[in-house]
Order: C-alpha cells, then structure tokens, then sequence
C-alpha cells in the first residue's frame, strides 16, 4: 500500500543562538505566503511565483534550493519543487499539535523551568455555519461545502491534550515514587559504602568508580528486573538513534522510520549488544555494556535531571549561595549532553543516512564517534568534583546520595517513564489563550470584541476598521492571559493579591493603547471606550 502525505510543516529555528538568523527572508516569505492562501479567498502559493516576484524585485534567494530540498523533499527528489502546489494548512489541520508536541525533542531545558504548552484560539466554539438551522437537513451543495471547508479544520484537539496530560501524569507519578523510596535507597548507598563516602574526597576518579560501584549494587539487588529494566534502556537508546536519523534524513513517511528502526535493531541485536541477565558479568554482555556506554543518551540525562530536582529541594535562602557552584556544575554538563539530542547537530551526517543499507553498524559507529559520550562523563566528573568539594557535609551528602542512588531510582522508575523524550522530569501544563479566557476588560469573549467573525471568519477581509479592531484586541488579550500565566507558575504561598495582579494588567493594557493609538487610525471610539473600561 502507498500513501500519500499531504500536509507539510516549514520548520525555523535559531535554536536560541544569539547572532544565528532565524531563516532567509525569501524562506519565511514563501511560508507565509503558502500559509495565508486558504481557497476561494487567495490563490495557491507556488515557487514560481516566488521565483518571479524575488526576480522583479532583485532580491537574492541564496539557500533557495537546500530550502526546497529540506521542505520540499518529496517533491525535490521528483524535479517537481517548482511545480508543487500548496495552500492553506488549516484546510487539513487547523490546530496543527502535533508537530508542536514533537518540537519539544528539539527544546530539551537546559536550566530549572516551568514547562507549558501554550497554544492561541481565538474563536473558540466558533464554526462555519453551512448547515442552516437545526431543524434543517443539509442540501447537496451544503453538505459538499460543508465536507471540504468545514470538519477538516475542526478536528479536535482533545486527543493532543489528553497526551501531554497523560505525560504529566506518568511524571507526577514517577516523582512522587522517588520521595516514597528515597529513604530506602539512600540506606542501601550508605550500607553499601559506609563512613568512606564521607571522609574521602570526591575527586573524578572516585566518581567514576562509586558510580561503577553502586550500579552493580542497583543491577543485583533488582534480580531479574534488572534484565527487564537493561532491555527498555536498550530499547530507548535504539528508539532514539533511529528518531534522530530520520529526522536529519531526506525521506520522512512511517515506512522510512520502521525501515531504519528495523536496521538499527539488527545491527545492535547482531553485536550481542541487547543480553541481559544473571549469568552475565555485571549483570549484562560486555558488548552490551559498551553499546550503552557509547550511546544511551538518555540515562545520563535523567541522571542529572535527578540531581538538579534534589538539589532544588534542599535550595534554602540560607544555602542558595553555597549552592551556586554544584548547579552550574550540574547545568553546564547537563547542556553538553542536551546539544547531542538537537537533530542539527548531525545534520551533516544526511548523505550517510541516505545512503545506509540493511546494516546500521557503521553509521552507528559514526554517531558513537561523533557523541564521545565517554569523554563528556570524564569532563562532568571533573565539574561535579569541583561542585561537591565546595558543599559542606550537610550539604554534600543528600547530593552525593542522590548521585550514586541514581540506578537505584532509575530501575524503579524507567517502566513508568518509557518512551522517547522521557528523560525530562518537569511535566507541561497547558494553557490557552482566548477571548473566552481573557476576562479583565471585557466579559463576552470573541462575541463581543472580535470583528473579524462575522461573515464565516472572513469579515476582517473587507474592513482596515475591523483588523484594526481584532489586531488590538489580540494584543490584549494575549498580555492578560500571559500575566495570569506567568504568575500561576509561582508557589501558592507567594501568589500576588488581587488587586495587584489588576494593577499589573492595568499597566500593561495602557502601554499598549499608548503604542497602537498613534497606529490604529481608524478606532479612535474604541480606543477611548478602552480607556474607560480600563480605568
């Protein structure tokens, strides 16, 4: 069976570099231009047409053809760029989670944060209304309509949520697991070292050798668990190699992910690379061992994830000082081990993708090379060495516990959290913003602010007046609900009064109407009626 894959998503990033352009202006031209085209209202976009406008104008499209072959691959590989035809995405996906929810792969926290999902809606229950009245039964044109401009743009977005809610929940619980056992495995670490630990100086080299140490330690205490936990790690650190070839590939389709997923799995199967169990040595093959030692991203990851939330949570005023030194310490390995999961940072590696067989074992070994994942744990010894030796005893030893307790944790908790980009420990909270939500100034949501709704969302089209109107409003109605966002992040017992959170917002509605006033010369009414709702 062959399928045909009609929706295109344009990717741009700067990935946070400062001095880095986000794209080429042609690029998020031709993007905007494709986007903006929905049927019946605007044209379709080509690049021929954007070929001829950038011509007329003398304006240089340098990385025109490495943009096409990135967002046009299917197309380029046919010689047909130029010739495709593209229109409005909503057509097929108005509320495009999906590739939203995947870009977090490429956003790993680098710092403490305060994970949210925020998506805009700006006419929430709001639809075409192509069917008359209840009573009414659709006509052949109505129903025609209806199924083309109508039910594919309004697909529902409940599936996406209930994911990430789902995510958060599997955090939420994983967390709660750690503080349930911590006292038990931090028993079992100081049984298992005695006084040393704290009497011996934490240079690299003890590190690396009490970590060795306690995850033999984690690996027999867990029986044959340990097998089951070993096989998900494998499975993980395979999942993520095949994620991340595809992704820096030139052919993207569900076949092409399970072909190279069916590749990378042989070549680590072959290697002896997946065994596990009793009769081991340490618990797994020595050809096991290296292959995660070379590859599982994940684990070391998760580890310091750990450590970073353990070190939140003994972060006093009295100790935030002393503190600072073992977070950057944590934090700047953390960072070296993230940029290995950013999909461009291999983006060179696409010809070998391309041209990868049956067996994935080379290109397995280039990626090993290419991570030197060893050599990044001998520098986060380093830095973490310096950061315990500036703790005093107090201090270092519920770190010291929550570093080598780590594998004790992770068996725990590795069932709970499997699947790819689970190594973050932070869950996401969603949060809309609506005219439905943002309340401060006017109740009555899209119904009584928006002009842009009438005529089946198309009234904006023929008034200046009317996207004047809905433009300032969406300029309020974003900042009051970001207000309300940023602050439900902080703790409970911090929370601001009422009327402060008002005075904020009201401050920040007023800077706006001060910026837009000289603008948006066709509103002066609503502008002073603003004011006045204002107060």
């Amino acid at each position: 069976m062959i399928e045909t894959e009609h929706r295109l998503v344009f990717r741009f990033t700067d990935h946070g570099d400062e001095g880095v352009p986000f794209a080429e202006p042609p690029g998020l031209a031709f993007a905007a231009r494709a986007t903006s085209s929905f049927p019946g209202a605007f044209p379709p976009a080509t690049v021929e047409e954007m070929d001829d406008f950038l011509a007329e104008r003398g304006t240089a499209w340098p990385d025109r053809d490495a943009f096409l072959e990135c967002m046009l691959p299917q197309q380029w590989s046919d010689n047909r760029a130029e010739k495709a035809i593209l229109i409005d995405g909503s057509v097929l996906a108005n509320a495009p989670f999906r590739p939203a929810i995947d870009a977090l792969r490429e956003r790993p926290a680098r710092r403490q944060i305060d994970r949210r999902f925020v998506f805009i809606d700006p006419a929430p229950g709001m639809r075409f209304d192509f069917y008359g009245t209840p009573q009414e039964k659709p006509g052949f044109f109505q129903t025609i309509i209806g199924a083309l401009s109508e039910l594919p743009r309004e697909q529902p977005i409940r599936d996406n949520l209930e994911a990430i809610s789902a995510r958060s929940d599997r955090i939420e619980r994983m967390l709660a697991i750690v503080a349930e056992i911590r006292a038990e495995v931090e028993t079992q670490v100081e049984a298992l070292f005695g006084y040393t630990l704290w009497l011996d100086y934490p240079t690299p080299k003890r590190l690396a050798s009490w970590r060795r140490r306690a995850q033999v330690a984690a690996a027999a205490k867990a029986g044959y668990g340990h097998t089951a936990y070993g096989l998900l790690k494998v499975d993980g650190a395979i999942d993520r190699i095949s994620r991340l070839l595809y992704t820096i590939g030139d052919r993207h389709g569900p076949e092409r992910l399970r072909e190279i997923r069916e590749a990378v799995t042989h070549a680590v199967q072959s290697r002896g690379a997946d065994r596990f169990g009793a009769t081991q040595s340490n618990g797994a093959s020595p050809q096991t061992l290296e292959f995660l030692r070379a590859h599982d991203l994940g684990f070391r990851i998760r580890r310091l994830r750990l450590l970073a939330r353990r070190l939140t949570e003994i972060d006093l005023p009295s100790s935030h000082t002393e503190l600072l030194p073992m977070r950057e310490a944590i934090y700047e390995s953390l960072a070296a081990y993230l940029e290995l999961k950013r999909s461009d940072t291999f983006a060179d590696l696409r010809g070998a993708v391309r041209d990868m067989t049956d067996d994935a074992g080379p290109i397995l070994d280039l990626l090993a090379e290419r991570m030197q994942l060893k050599a990044l744990d001998q520098a986060t010894d380093a830095r973490l060495s310096d950061g315990f030796s500036t703790l005093s005893k107090d201090l270092r030893r519920p770190m010291l516990l929550a570093h080598l307790g780590f594998p004790f944790f992770d068996i725990a908790t590795l069932p709970l959290l499997q699947g790819e980009g689970m190594d973050e420990f932070d869950p996401i909270r969603v949060d809309r913003i609506s005219p439905e939500d943002a309340c401060a100034i006017r109740t009555g949501g899209a119904a009584a602010t928006l002009k842009g709704i009438q005529f089946n969302s198309f009234g904006a089209f023929f008034s200046r007046a009317y996207r004047e109107n809905d433009y300032l409003w969406g300029r309020l109605h974003g900042v009051d609900r970001l207000i309300d966002i940023v602050l439900s992040a902080l703790p409970f017992e911090d929370r601001l009064a009422d009327d402060r959170v008002a005075a904020i917002k009201r401050g920040a509605f007023h800077a706006i109407l001060d910026e837009e006033e000289t603008r948006l010369t066709l509103i002066p009414g609503l502008l002073a009626d603003l004011r006045e709702e204002i107060g």
